[in-house]
This record gives structure tokens, sequence and C-alpha cells, in this order.
């Protein structure tokens, strides 16, 4: 059983900054892509940046220069720093896990999604 679950979302004005942090416990043998969605209402799920376990990282055009994305290996934690919020950043942000789990001695891949956390940015 593995969990991932996100914090850090809140109301901001326009040009402000917030830090979300994602965390992935339970039975994880290992952790490949860590990555970052946002959905607004009545648009499709995006994605905003990912990580691999090496650090390698890619971000959507919109947000580059303005999000970072990191991670720690040790904490299975992914983080998601945004700055010069925008208000069309606003959306419900979720993380993905792709995690290999042990099972009968081998290891498998599943991709585990969090609860999503709201990201408000008044104009």
């Amino acid at each position: 059983q593995v969990q991932v679950v996100e914090s850090g979302g809140g109301l901001v004005q326009a040009g402000g900054s917030l830090r979300l942090s994602c965390a992935a416990s339970g039975s994880i043998f290992s952790i490949n892509d860590m990555r970052w969605y946002r959905q607004a209402p009545g648009k499709q799920r995006e994605l905003v940046a990912s990580i691999t376990s090496s650090s390698r990282i890619n971000y959507a055009d919109f947000v580059k220069g303005r999000f970072t994305i990191s991670r720690d290996n040790a904490k299975n934690t992914v983080y998601l720093q945004m700055n010069d919020l925008k208000p069309e950043d606003t959306a419900v942000y979720y993380c993905n896990a792709h995690v290999q789990v042990l099972e009968y001695g081998r290891t498998f891949q599943y991709s585990y999604w969090g609860q999503g956390t709201q990201v408000t940015v008044s104009s």
C-alpha cells in the first residue's frame, strides 16, 4: 500500500509564491519519475513538471522560468516552488509518483496519485 499526499496550496496574490510538497509513503522499493500536474475548472489535467530519480527535469513551457521542481530521495518527497504566480495558474495541483514495489520477489511499477491541493491566484 502506497500513499501520496500533497500539501502547501492556498490563496496568493498575483506575483506571489507558494511551495508545494508531495510525500510518498508505504511499501516503497524505489521511486522513478515524480510529476506535478494541474487541472483548472473545465479544463483537462496537464503536466506541469517532472523529475526523474536522477534529477533529470522537464517543465511545461507555461511555467519555465517561474516554477522549480526538486526532490529529496531520502524522504520520498518532491517539491514545486512556484514564483511569480499568475491568475491563470489557479488550479488543483496533483502529484503523481511512479513507484516500484516489491511483490513475490520481483519489482512492479505502479502510478499513484495524490488527492490534489488547491492553488488560487487572485489578480
